[in-house]
């Protein structure tokens, strides 16, 4: 959920006139976190985002940025407490990742990149903090994506519009450990592919595919 109490501050990132910005929305993928309340440079600007979810993107100017974590309805002992540097006319995905107490913040670009009309483009992002490196296959065994490891982020491909199941396979011994069927990709539109949760613990595996900002947004 997006909230921002200080009006003025939140107004004067939607300036017309002001300088070019970049765009930021938070992930909450970090497992068994509760809910989170985060604050820019000591500022609210998301409260109670729940785990999977994703907030709104919000507009930055870029510049060096102090970001704190707290569990939601709290301002004391954040689980994250780091300074982050934002370039200018960027998109990010900034997920919280790990498990507690060892939570941090990973940036995950959205380059701007050349599309051919009719397409859909689609990567692969390993977030699952106990999970060994995997591959991202198609039900038919089509590999996608060969031996990311936790935290690594894979170039975008190109696929054609329609409907995917997808299988998450440990890339040592190719065993199943997620599926993920009947995902209908729209064409000139950017995924990513996030699996997040424990391998055989709870919450478990899980895929959220949601439509990335430079699909949309412009720079």
């Amino acid at each position: 959920m997006f909230y921002c109490p200080y009006y003025n501050y939140c107004k004067s990132l939607y300036r017309e006139e002001a300088a070019p910005v970049s765009y930021v929305r938070v992930l909450h993928a970090a497992p068994g976190a509760p809910s989170v309340d985060i604050y820019l440079n000591n500022r609210l600007i998301i409260r109670r985002l729940s785990y999977k979810d994703f907030s709104v993107y919000l507009p930055v100017s870029n510049g060096n940025y102090n970001i704190k974590v707290y569990p939601a309805g709290t301002t004391q002992n954040p689980v994250i407490d780091t300074n982050l540097e934002i370039p200018a006319k960027a998109i990010f995905t900034i997920a919280a990742i790990g498990t507690l107490p060892n939570l941090s913040l990973q940036p995950i670009l959205e380059p701007i990149i050349p599309t051919e009309p009719g397409k859909v483009y689609i990567r692969f992002v390993h977030l699952s903090p106990n999970t060994p490196s995997v591959n991202l296959t198609l039900s038919d065994g089509t590999v996608l994506f060969k031996n990311l490891q936790y935290k690594e982020v894979a170039d975008y491909i190109r696929v054609d519009p329609g409907t995917y199941s997808f299988e998450l396979r440990l890339t040592s011994s190719n065993e199943r450990i997620l599926y993920v069927p009947n995902q209908h990709l729209r064409p000139n539109r950017i995924y990513t592919f996030y699996a997040v949760g424990l391998a055989d613990k709870t919450p478990p595996l899980q895929a959220l595919i949601p439509l990335d900002g430079n699909t949309y947004l412009k720079v």
